[in-house]
This record gives structure tokens, sequence and C-alpha cells, in this order.
């Protein structure tokens, strides 16, 4: 009986250790799947934040070839009012539109020239539009796109004519240094459109700089954790 007896209780001891092991095993395996389920995420993590970054030092070289660098080379910066004295619309420009692969037609438009006065210091000087339309023409106030019907384009500039007849004062810009004559109605890279073109890259680069910060801390503070769970007590 005594055999018989410890026989069965080292049976049990053996079932025992073997469903121990077997549910060790599986803890093992699931944490071995929940660390790599973690480190998964946490690589994808970096690579948002990495690849939010790089589109973010991107956004900034294209805006900074284009818009700050025209916005620094600008001299028409000085604001002042401006008095509309008259608009005449002048001799026709000669322009060409597409019209089809490789086919070019002519077309043209009535050149609208519009004199202002700076209030600040009485100079008459020529109306633009904006630097576009300055670089195109610095005799025509404003540069339609070449269509095929030259008399809407010429009711399009004498609509134009007749709103800025409506407007006696205006905000302009000009150089204040007068080595520019031209004077500007809008410019199209002022300080805040510059400021609001810098501002979502800028969060973009903060956002994909605090996510890589955010995983490394995350995973500092998981090794910290695991090494003073190993010191004995």
């Amino acid at each position: 009986m005594f055999f018989v007896k410890g026989a069965k209780t080292t049976r049990v001891i053996q079932e025992k250790r073997i469903i121990h092991k077997r549910l060790w095993g599986n803890e093992l395996k699931d944490k071995k799947r929940t660390e790599t389920a973690l480190k998964a995420g946490e690589d994808r993590a970096i690579l948002l934040g990495l690849g939010m970054v790089l589109s973010s030092v991107m956004m900034y070289f294209v805006i900074c070839i284009t818009m700050v660098h025209a916005y620094a080379d600008s001299v028409l910066t000085e604001e002042t009012t401006c008095t509309f004295l008259n608009s005449t619309l002048t001799k026709d420009i000669n322009c060409s539109y597409s019209c089809g692969s490789e086919c070019w037609r002519s077309s043209k438009y009535p050149c609208l020239q519009v004199y202002v006065s700076l209030n600040t210091t009485g100079r008459i000087g020529l109306l633009s539009h904006n630097e576009e339309m300055l670089d195109v023409s610095t005799e025509c106030f404003y540069v339609p796109k070449c269509q095929k019907d030259h008399t809407a384009l010429r009711v399009l500039i004498q609509n134009i004519s007749e709103h800025l007849k409506m407007h006696q004062q205006v905000t302009c810009y000009h150089d204040s240094s007068e080595h520019q004559g031209s004077i500007l109605l809008n410019r199209l890279y002022g300080s805040t459109s510059v400021f609001h073109s810098l501002f979502w890259p800028s969060c973009m680069l903060s956002g994909g700089t605090l996510i890589i910060l955010m995983v490394k801390l995350t995973r500092y503070l998981s090794i910290l954790c695991e090494q003073i769970g190993k010191v004995p007590k």
C-alpha cells in the first residue's frame, strides 16, 4: 500500500510539473508575442515620425527656395495708401494659347494701365496687380490667361477697370528707396502668407519629433522597469 501511494504521489507531482511547464511555456510564448507586437508597433511609430520629419524638411526646402526667397528679394514692401487717378485701355497685346498637342494659336487682349498717386510722397506711378503680373508686364495692370475669345478678354479687362474706379483709396505697396518705380496692389508673398506656409511644416516637424521621442522614452522606461524587476529583494 505504501508503494502504491508513493507511486500515485509521484505521478501527481509529475503531472503538476508537466502542467506547470506547459503553462509557463504558454506564458513565455504569450509574452514573446506581446513583446514582438509592441516592438513592431514601436517600429511603425518611429517610421511614421521619421516620415513626418523628412516630409516637413522637404516642404521647408521647397517653400524656402520659392516663397521665402521671393519675399526676401522683394523691394516693394512699403505699405501705404494710394489714390486712384485713372485707368486706360491701351494697345492690344498679342498672346498665344494651346489648341492641342503641339498646336498654338494667337489671340490678343487689351493692356489696362492704371495710374495711382502715393499719398505719402505724391509720386505717380503705374499700378500692378501683384509680383507675378509685374514680372510678365511692367505696363499692364493685369495679364489674363490667353484664350480664343478675345472679346471675352476685353470684357474681363473692362470689368476690372470699372471695379477699380469704384475705389478711390486703396492700400498699395512700393519701394521706399524709389529704386523700383512700380507699385503693387497685392503682395503674393507677404509676411502673413509666409507665416501660414511655414506653420504647417512646423507642426508636422514637431509632431514627428514628438512621436520619436515618446517611443524612445517608452522603450527606456520599459528596459528600466525590467532591470528593476530583476534586482533581488
